[in-house]
């Protein structure tokens, strides 16, 4: 493996931890700011909508600049963002903070790719970025429990620290080993992606990503507040809780790509909706229980990201079909509606918490996610009605779901 590749992937680890972390220090960072918690919970939101926003707006603003510069610069940026949020005065400069840090997070995943694939042969390029990704994958089974343990233990400020330090080496990585003649085509106009929102099919894709992932995140972005307030652990305990919910995650993604693989994507969507419905509704009836709510919090994560391979197998198949010239477009924007999805729901799981209590956010929850398994059904009866070749290339798909 090009040692380019590894600051690539260590870059991605620190990326993926600082964007989750935040969830296990919500009842820490509301406590020692002196906000409630909706108003933590916006740390988790605007972090979302600056990804959203940076994915396909600055990638295309910055489609001139050398794939290397940009590299560094992002990581600098990521690095001086999380460095803000170490030395945070007070609420309104850690929202400054997790904004930067949102906006390095979305050109980075639209440019990773390219530079990953550029580092190997081509026949090894669907590896690369399989290799580049498993640093989110890792992030979520060992970077955020170690995140929140440390968070725990000697300040939800030091968490941050030790995310820059993360930024450092990733930063030093990226400069010294990613090679400067990295050849690149223009990324996307802003017209281009514009033209692509205008495509019906395509947007009730995003609008299912969105929900899904949405349902998901009014309940978990209070995951840490519902452990500590209904169901009555310590705060130290929150971290091996984090653990348990990233290594259930980890095993839920490949079994999602391979039910994807087995049922197609929208054979696969169903179950995986209706599952993570079903654990939604069944955390605000466990979560008092400790036992009960740590075997909902197992089940809730092999189905909450298991979701990703279909989808963004399924926005490749329908760009193919009805925008064949953007389907790179395509697939970026999913990755936008997801973060749109994150934003909505960690602001949703806000004012559920602010008007009607913790406990009542896993049942709200699984209504959306249940919108999002009735407008699935609808794109499966509109495929039927229209029915064309659904299979797309290996490596094409491969590429889709690393995104």
């Amino acid at each position: 493996m090009p040692i380019a590749l590894l600051a690539l992937t260590i870059s991605a680890f620190a990326i993926g931890t600082t964007e989750f972390v935040i969830v296990g220090l919500l009842p820490t960072i509301a406590a020692d700011l002196g906000v409630n918690l909706p108003s933590a919970g916006l740390l988790v939101s605007l972090y979302a909508l600056g990804v959203a926003v940076g994915a396909p707006v600055l990638t295309a603003l910055s489609g001139k600049v050398p794939r290397k510069t940009l590299l560094v610069s992002l990581m600098v940026l990521f690095t001086l963002g999380n460095l803000l949020a170490w030395k945070a005065p007070g609420y309104e400069s850690l929202v400054v903070a997790r904004i930067l840090t949102g906006l390095a997070h979305g050109v980075f995943f639209s440019i990773g790719s390219t530079i990953a694939t550029s580092l190997v042969p081509k026949e090894k390029a669907a590896s690369a970025i399989a290799i580049m990704f498993t640093g989110l994958t890792v992030a979520l089974v060992t970077g955020v429990p170690l995140g929140t343990f440390i968070g725990q233990h000697f300040g939800w400020r030091e968490t941050f620290l030790a995310v820059s330090a993360l930024g450092v080496i990733a930063f030093l990585g990226s400069l010294l080993f990613v090679p400067s003649t990295i050849k690149h085509s223009k990324p996307a106009s802003l017209l281009q992606q514009v033209k692509v929102l205008g495509e019906p099919r395509l947007l009730l894709v995003y609008a299912i990503t969105a929900l899904g992932y949405g349902g998901s995140f009014t309940a978990f972005t209070y995951l840490a507040p519902i452990l500590q307030d209904i169901t009555g652990f310590n705060a130290n305990t929150v971290g091996l809780v984090m653990l348990v919910y990233g290594v259930s995650v980890a095993v839920g993604n490949i079994w999602g790509g391979k039910l994807a693989d087995r049922r197609g994507p929208i054979g696969a969507l169903k179950i995986i909706f209706l599952g993570l419905a079903a654990v939604l509704f069944v955390l605000s009836l466990t979560a008092p229980y400790k036992w009960l709510v740590l075997a909902t919090v197992l089940a809730w994560g092999a189905v909450a990201f298991g979701n990703v391979a279909g989808l963004q197998v399924y926005v490749v198949q329908q760009a193919e079909h009805f925008t064949p010239r953007a389907v790179d477009v395509a697939s970026g924007l999913n990755i936008a509606a997801f973060n749109v999805g994150i934003a909505g729901g960690a602001w949703g799981g806000g004012l559920i918490v602010d008007h009607f209590g913790l406990i009542h956010t896993g049942w709200v929850g699984g209504l959306v996610v249940l919108g999002a398994l009735g407008l699935t059904a609808l794109s499966g009866r509109l495929d039927r009605l229209n029915p064309r070749p659904a299979s797309i290339g290996t490596e094409k798909s491969i590429h889709a779901v690393a995104h």
